[in-house]
């Protein structure tokens, strides 16, 4: 008997739900692209057109980039419900990424069997250079608010730039520039603005070696120095200086020539995009004989590389000095994070002795490389990899500060 009713329940449940074609729907909705190394929303909206309350896995079939084969949701909507379910993804690696199917296993309320939706929502999305974190620091420079994530604001150092016009005060300005006749007639604080020396040649270089092929946090160093390079080109080109490109690595692979146009943002974005690598040993000379022949005017260039020993350094170092003869030369490179924790850590042992000395020996090499290329008059940034933006934009606003651009 209790068989029987086993039996009859199923086919209830069966029936209830194979008696509605279109019982359930559901759609996938990504944008046009996505930002690499940030987490980027993707939504699925749900409605269920059965008259009664339903219970479903949701299962998206995810780019194989992501490696996740365990992506499901259970979930339950109510009789003519519509809802959104919404998660985030975050992309490591450039290029094109593939959806697949958006699964909906569905049961009624008793929940005996469940009836597969399968919607073809096969797409392809491409994932772009951080456009999140260029937007950011956009937002911040125009509201003035770069403090927030770790700019400096930097005094500028006397007024030689030209006059522009008399605003309101807002807090940040300098208070050196308070026009005090305008502040009198106004009754409110008034001060000069001054216009910074403006279409400056820009360029952010790429060493495209197997130096910069190290992960930090899941994203290699090149892909941090192509993040950058967007958002200093974008901050570049807010501050009407000319911002330009070029990568090398056993050759120089692509150069974009410095405008002072909204579309060069386009253009460079483009080439970062579809920056390839096979890691091989950078060419520095070629480099240079590049730069000499096709970087005429003076410009400051912006050099993301890496040096593991100053050994490495000192082999590049004539072609970085002759390169800075002409320009105003910025070399960055990058902390090894992960010697952070042996380096802190108690040493209970002789091997964790031995690791925490060959940790600390590097991190000193990093510091004599800094000194080695002010001595020879090349400025440099050594920076953690998840910092870099920022310290490159604020040796930028430094150097406009100082009028050295």
């Amino acid at each position: 008997m209790l068989v029987w009713l086993f039996v009859i329940t199923i086919c209830v449940d069966v029936f209830i739900l194979y008696r509605f074609k279109n019982g359930f729907l559901a759609k996938r909705i990504t944008s046009e692209k996505l930002s690499n190394s940030d987490d980027n929303e993707i939504a699925i909206t749900l409605e269920n057109n059965y008259p009664f309350q339903v219970f479903i896995s949701l299962i998206d079939e995810l780019p194989v980039q992501f490696q996740k084969r365990d992506f499901e949701h259970a979930m339950s909507l109510k009789p003519g419900e519509k809802s959104t379910y919404t998660y985030s993804v975050r992309p490591v690696e450039r290029g094109e990424y593939k959806f697949g199917k958006v699964n909906i296993f569905v049961s009624s309320f008793l929940q005996m069997f469940s009836k597969r939706y399968s919607f073809a929502a096969e797409e392809s999305v491409k994932v772009y250079p951080s456009y999140i974190q260029m937007k950011k620091y956009e937002f911040l420079a125009m509201h003035n608010n770069l403090t927030e994530f770790g700019m400096k604001k930097i005094r500028r150092i006397g007024h030689t730039m030209e006059f522009e016009q008399i605003k309101n005060y807002i807090p940040g300005d300098d208070v050196r520039t308070i026009n005090w006749k305008a502040t009198a007639k106004r009754a409110e604080l008034m001060v000069n603005q001054y216009q910074d020396e403006k279409s400056q040649p820009i360029y952010s270089i790429i060493d495209l070696g197997r130096v910069m092929k190290m992960p930090f946090e899941g994203l290699k160093l090149l892909d941090y120095a192509i993040n950058s390079t967007l958002a200093f080109s974008n901050i570049a080109l807010l501050k009407n200086d000319k911002a330009g490109m070029l990568t090398f690595s056993k050759k120089v692979e692509k150069i974009v020539a410095a405008s002072n146009k909204k579309t060069n943002l386009s253009v460079i974005n483009e080439e970062l995009y579809n920056i390839t690598t096979d890691f091989s040993d950078a060419n520095f000379a070629l480099l240079y004989a590049n730069i000499k022949r096709k970087i005429n005017q003076r410009s400051l260039l912006i050099l993301y590389t890496n040096f593991e020993h100053i050994s490495a350094l000192k082999r590049q170092l004539p072609y970085l000095k002759a390169i800075a003869k002409k320009h105003l030369l910025v070399t960055v490179f990058f902390e090894n994070t992960e010697l952070d924790t042996l380096i802190t850590e108690n040493a209970e042992d002789l091997q964790s002795v031995y690791h925490k000395t060959i940790a600390e020996k590097y991190a000193y090499e990093k510091r004599l490389m800094i000194k080695e290329l002010e001595k020879n008059a090349v400025h440099a940034i050594l920076t953690k990899p998840q910092h870099l933006s920022v310290n490159v934009i604020n040796k930028y606003l430094e150097f406009k500060a100082k009028g050295m651009i």
